[in-house]
Formats: structure tokens, C-alpha cells, sequence
């Protein structure tokens, strides 16, 4: 998830928040009633937050995780292709040098 997504989201909560606690203020009830509507509603928004919060949370660690993952995949074929890549370079100059000993041991006989 992007950091702007994250924004959003907290942005949509942080006023869905502000509205129900300006609409309890301007609503016609007793002071009694309408502090207790303030506090539940402050006490659920700040459970919405924090439950977002998790989902949020689990939800980069799940993502970093996979990247992690194809990351450590990508290392591995690499270096498997490298490998390749090095027995095969190896093969040549072996074939390469066997070849110039051929050719100094004709120059050594003449």
C-alpha cells in the first residue's frame, strides 16, 4: 500500500471523527448526554484508527515479505547464472590453454 494511500485513509477517518463529534455539539440534547455521545464516539473513531492501524500494519508486512522473497529468489538465479556463466568461462580458457601448450611444444621441437 503507498503512503498516499495510507493518507487518505487516515484522512477519511480523521473526518469522519471531527464531523460526528461537531454534529453531537450542535445537536439539541442535554450537556449530560451529549459529553457522554462525544466520548463514545471518540472512543469508537479511536478503535476504527486503531484497527486500521493493524490492518495497515499486516498488510506492509505481508508485502515487504513477499518482495523479500522475490528479491532472495532473484539473488539466488542470479548467482546460479553466474555460476554457469563461470564453469562455462572456465571450460574455454582450460580448452584455450591446452591449445597454447599444444602450439609451445610444436615451437619447442623445431
Amino acid at each position: 500500500m503507498s503512503h498516499n494511500s495510507s493518507n487518505t485513509i487516515l484522512g477519511i477517518l480523521a473526518g469522519a471523527a471531527v464531523g460526528a463529534t461537531l454534529g453531537i455539539l450542535f445537536a439539541p440534547d442535554k450537556g449530560v448526554n451529549t459529553r457522554q455521545r462525544i466520548v463514545d464516539e471518540t472512543n469508537a473513531a479511536k478503535d476504527k484508527l486503531a484497527n486500521g492501524a493493524i490492518n495497515l500494519k499486516e498488510r506492509v508486512v505481508e508485502t515487504v515479505s513477499a518482495k523479500k522473497g522475490t528479491i532472495e529468489d532473484r539473488v539466488e538465479n542470479i548467482l546460479s547464472d553466474v555460476s554457469y556463466k563461470t564453469e562455462d568461462v572456465i571450460t574455454a580458457l582450460e580448452k584455450k590453454l591446452g591449445e597454447l601448450k599444444d602450439k609451445n611444444r610444436k615451437l619447442q621441437k623445431s
